[in-house]
């Protein structure tokens, strides 16, 4: 199986965002531009977030996911404030291939056995954000776009998604999240050892070896990047090429 590179788009009121942590958001341009830019560039699947996830939002990311699915040859996923069954399919209907459930997941497990009952396994995707506990002893899923520590043990959580139904999981490193320092290698390892689906890292790239040390030590399928790819400090097929001399089989 290929390893997948997976540049992220935040996604505001419709227009690609950058921003530290979620703050001092800049406006980084049309989302169907920069998704054709990227798939140019190398990329194997695109990552839609829409990180205000308002209901009011709702309108016009449906309009960007259809003017995306029209321009775009590559899969790409959506994300951010699907709460039911109907946003779910409201996103796959607009053009989306995939979707991912986050919050809503987690406060109504029984949102994944219905959603991947009628859609299929392989469309659905567990956004789990995870900390290190405070003690130490296991890492804790974190909701409601970083505000919320439910107290819950990560690996199970995964276990259970998994169980339920899930196709994939995007695990997202709350500590490393935006640091550059490289991926949380510990604990992608300890879920991708424990699941038989994929699982991306997410959170912490700041150079090419940190995406091999996910794909590797993390046991990653795939690695998930967004300021790195947005900002040009790392070329997609550049990367592609390093980690193929590093005997990574990837999609050239």
């Amino acid at each position: 199986m290929h390893k997948r590179i997976i540049p992220c788009l935040d996604v505001n009121k419709g227009r690609v965002v950058k921003g530290v942590k979620f703050v001092d958001l800049k406006d980084a341009g049309d989302p169907v531009e920069i998704a054709k830019g990227y798939v140019a560039a190398g990329a194997d699947e695109l990552v839609f977030l829409d990180i205000t996830a308002t209901h009011e939002g709702r309108g016009t990311v449906l309009d960007m996911v259809r003017r995306v699915a029209e321009a775009v040859s590559i899969p790409f996923a959506v994300g951010g404030g699907i709460a039911t069954v109907d946003d779910f399919e409201a996103v796959l209907n607009a053009g989306a291939d995939k979707a991912s459930l986050g919050s809503a997941a987690v406060r109504n497990p029984d949102l994944i056995n219905e959603i991947a009952e009628k859609f299929g396994s392989n469309r659905v995707i567990a956004a789990i954000d995870v900390r290190k506990s405070e003690s130490g002893s296991q890492y804790d899923v974190i909701i409601d776009g970083g505000r919320t520590n439910t107290g819950m043990n990560a690996l199970e959580w995964a276990k259970e998604a998994e169980k339920r139904g899930v196709g994939e999981i995007l695990l997202t490193s709350m500590d490393c999240d935006g640091m550059k320092t490289g991926y949380d290698n510990e604990v992608t390892a300890l879920i991708s050892s424990n699941v038989d689906i994929p699982v991306t890292a997410s959170g912490g790239a700041g150079n090419m070896e940190h995406f091999y040390e996910a794909l590797t030590i993390g046991g990653a399928s795939a690695a998930l990047a967004a300021s790195l790819f947005h900002f040009k400090e790392v070329d997609i097929m550049e990367l592609k090429k390093y980690l193929q001399d590093k005997g990574i089989s990837v999609r050239l």
